[in-house]
């Protein structure tokens, strides 16, 4: 693909600095750019690159002022980063379409796949499954009895769909996600052993949901865990079973959450925060990487720590951490001290 600053620029409705003419064919890194490529600028910590970069168009805010000359043609824009999401979908857009039904792939004979949808080699689809318009199944992928995904969803491989899970309208699934295994169910018996608990519920997945690869969702005992509409989750996340994650929530990688527990909507939680079983998450809380949160948090509330506190006390809390070795030795000399006046 090759596009003009011109084109550009009335794609974003942005305005042109420089030769409205130049052409690009790829966008890279502010710091890597070459001649032929369009970058952006969008963290100020960036801004000296602009002066040096090689790319032939950079995206800057609407107020940029440069303090030096720049060989590159700007096009400024509201919000530089915002606009690239734009263009790389664009880009996305065009590339090659997954079409078609793969010789190699098992389907049910009662499963009801949409004329439009798209199955690779070796996928497997169960009984009763329900696949709508354009759904792509990418190869080795496996899904279960009942299970019913909706329309433009998208598993990537290896992804695997446990029976009677349910996945909304334009979802994106990486690469060896599981949904809907076993809950992490087991009764303590007197003789020391765990006697495992049945689980019976599903997963139930809303709409615009994106899933990283590596992740797993648990399916409820009883009922359903529920991803609700438009929820992030990064690569390798635990969420445990019966648990509900709230509207356009996002977690980074690595973050766990245990049975139960009930997290609110718009919710930020950073990379490996754990999430206790049986607790309740507000609504717009804010959670700093490694969280440890053993009890229910009230909306807007911003944490951080293990155990996780208010982050204000948390940090207030930090200078005496960090100043710990320090304090007992001064704690020790002066027992000594008050040792020797007794004395």
């Amino acid at each position: 693909m090759e596009y003009s600053a011109r084109e550009i620029a009335d794609f974003l409705q942005g305005k042109i600095e420089g030769d409205q003419d130049v052409k690009v064919t790829q966008i890279s890194k502010i710091e890597e750019a070459s001649a032929g490529t369009m970058t952006f600028l969008a963290n100020p910590a960036y801004t000296p690159f602009v002066y040096k970069t090689g790319a032939s168009i950079v995206l800057v805010q609407d107020d940029f002022v440069p303090e030096q000359e720049i060989r590159a043609t700007l096009i400024r824009v509201q919000d530089p980063y915002g606009a690239l999401a734009k263009l790389l979908e664009l880009y996305q857009k065009s590339l090659p379409k997954k079409e078609g039904v793969s010789d190699l792939a098992f389907i049910s004979h009662n499963a009801e796949v949409h004329e439009s949808a798209y199955i690779g080699a070796f996928a497997y689809i169960g009984n009763n499954v329900k696949l709508g318009k354009n759904v792509k199944i990418y190869p080795h992928c496996f899904i279960d009895d009942f299970v019913t995904i909706a329309d433009n969803t998208i598993l990537y491989s290896g992804v695997k769909v446990y029976n009677s899970c349910r996945i909304g309208s334009d979802c994106t699934i990486h690469a060896n996600a599981v949904i809907g295994a076993d809950g992490f169910g087991f009764a303590p018996q007197t003789d020391n052993n765990y006697k495992k608990v049945a689980q019976i519920g599903n997963v139930v997945i809303e709409d615009l949901v994106e899933i990283g690869a590596g992740t797993t969702i648990d399916r409820a005992t009883m009922g359903s865990t529920t991803i609700k509409k438009g929820v992030k989750l990064d690569n390798l996340i635990q969420i445990g079973h019966n648990a509900v994650i709230g509207e356009n929530t996002v977690m980074a990688a690595q973050a766990g959450v245990a049975g139960s527990s009930k997290i609110g909507k718009n919710c930020m939680i950073g990379g490996q925060a754990g999430i206790s079983g049986h607790l309740t998450i507000g609504d717009d809380v804010k959670m700093a990487a490694q969280a440890g949160v053993p009890s229910s948090i009230k909306d807007g509330q911003i944490i951080m720590g293990s155990p996780a506190m208010e982050a204000s006390q948390y940090r207030k809390a930090f200078i005496y951490f960090r100043n710990f070795e320090k304090l007992v030795k001064r704690i020790d000399e002066l027992e000594k001290e008050i040792r020797k006046q007794k004395e």
